[in-house]
């Protein structure tokens, strides 16, 4: 019998310190040196547990077999998938379709066009007290943003008229000639182009109408326009941000990295679609301010990922630092087989990190709200863009603080798999998420030395 409980003991002590110090050496790379400190530390005391045990098996045999017991059920418990207040699937049957003009983006541009300033309010009346006072904020690039930057506020800038002039490349010329397909090679085609191109992830998904905005917003030349929904398919595009990037939220890194993966999102969408044009079938790229669709409920519901309490896409690997980008065509295309969820929105119940952290207040503590006939979670953008006016970034704090927001490394794969199981495994999770990286994160009051 000591013979077993000694292999047992130093099986479960080369298992757990190997854990520790992969985790510890990981969070040092990452730059995250409380988690590797605390790591390292947690790797010292395992060792020195474990190895009194096995000094004292003879005295503590008893102590030791209820341990080693307990360890060996907690294992097996962690394994067992259990999540008894699952909510329901969302029913879109009767979702009402948002109106791009009430998005805080096209209404912030209303300011410089009065005409339509005035109709808008006329719909809308209830919103022009709160958007008078946005309007009375700088403008992204002004100094007197705090987090404006001389030298790089340009690039981003630029980075945003580059996406303007790429408007007309989104939907052009069809070949005259349609040429015959096969939809299951040709929808791998477009997977494999579309990672060549730099996607970290692509699905497909049936267009119905509440995929769609109901008017256009975003430009004083089409704004009030009713948007094209005779595309049958959606294929979903997810672009992976830097996390070292997203980290250094909510400075004016944060803005350069979101300009940086808008500008790679429409490259690949617009060659996609360019693409699919070839072959004779009408396409579409939807970028930054040039949307027909809403992107999150596509890529959610095209199995991609999950709604986050924050109110954006959380991608199964990346969490919510991707941007997305959405190529539709007349083409029909099979529906993604993908993964199963991985119960993100079951953590976002309990996490409540982000809404924590959310300078604005933007973000709710409480139940997924309901609007548009539809449950979902959603953030009041009116608080969340005036906070962003005010500094000069996207700030994306929010995103900094999230448990999912972690390298693709096999530490973190381990504890994604082990967060998906059930919700006991997801409480000890965020315990420990809070223990080594922090529960709450100090806002910087000015830029990084180095931006980029």
């Amino acid at each position: 019998m000591a013979c077993i409980l000694t292999s047992i003991n130093w099986t479960i002590l080369t298992g757990t310190s190997v854990f520790l110090l992969v985790l510890s050496l990981s969070s040092f790379r990452e730059k995250e040196i409380r988690a590797g400190l605390l790591s390292l530390i947690f790797f010292v005391l395992n060792i020195i547990f474990w190895i009194w045990f096995l000094t004292t098996l003879d005295t503590f045999q008893t102590l030791n077999i209820l341990v080693v017991s307990l360890l060996g059920l907690f294992g097996i418990v962690s394994l067992i998938k259990f999540f008894p207040g699952k909510s329901d699937r969302r029913d879109t049957s009767k979702a009402e379709q948002y109106d791009e003009r009430d998005n805080m983006f096209a209404r912030n541009n209303l300011q410089h066009h009065p005409e339509l300033l005035e109709t808008y309010y006329s719909i809308y009346p209830e919103n022009r007290s709160t958007d008078q006072q946005i309007h009375q904020k700088p403008e992204f690039g002004e100094k007197e943003q705090v987090y404006h930057d001389f030298y790089t506020t340009p690039c981003y800038e630029a980075a945003f008229e580059y996406l303007e002039r790429s408007i007309p490349l989104s939907n052009g010329k069809v070949a005259e000639q349609k040429t015959s397909i096969d939809p299951v090679q040709f929808g791998k085609t477009i997977i494999d182009m579309s990672k060549f191109y730099g996607a970290c992830d692509v699905a497909f998904c049936r267009l119905l109408p509440h995929h769609f905005y109901s008017h256009k917003g975003r430009h004083a030349a089409n704004w009030g326009d009713k948007t094209d929904q005779t595309h049958k398919t959606a294929i979903a595009i997810v672009v992976p941000m830097r996390v070292e990037m997203i980290k250094k939220g909510p400075t004016s890194s944060v803005l350069q990295e979101s300009a940086q993966k808008y500008v790679e999102a429409a490259k690949i969408s617009n060659i996609l679609a360019g693409y699919i044009r070839n072959f004779g079938y009408k396409a579409r790229a939807h970028n930054d301010a040039n949307y027909d669709v809403l992107c999150v409920p596509l890529a959610v519901e095209s199995g991609l990922g999950e709604l986050g309490r924050m109110g954006i896409f959380m991608h199964r690997v990346h969490g919510p630092c991707v941007r997305l980008t959405i190529v539709t065509t007349d083409l029909e295309l099979p529906d993604s087989q993908c993964p199963k969820p991985i119960f993100m929105e079951e953590f976002c119940k309990i996490c409540k990190k982000c809404a924590d952290n959310c300078p604005a207040g933007s973000i709710t503590h409480g139940d997924e709200p309901c609007s548009r006939n539809l449950r979902h979670w959603s953030i009041q953008q009116e608080k969340c863009f005036s906070y962003w006016k005010t500094i000069g970034s996207d700030c994306g704090l929010c995103i900094c603080v999230c448990p999912y927001t972690k390298p693709d490394t096999l530490i973190h794969k381990i504890v994604r798999f082990y967060i998906s199981r059930n919700f006991v495994n997801q409480k000890i999770a965020l315990f420990m998420d809070d223990l080594l990286y922090g529960r709450h994160r100090k806002v910087a009051r000015t830029n990084p030395k180095k931006i980029f």
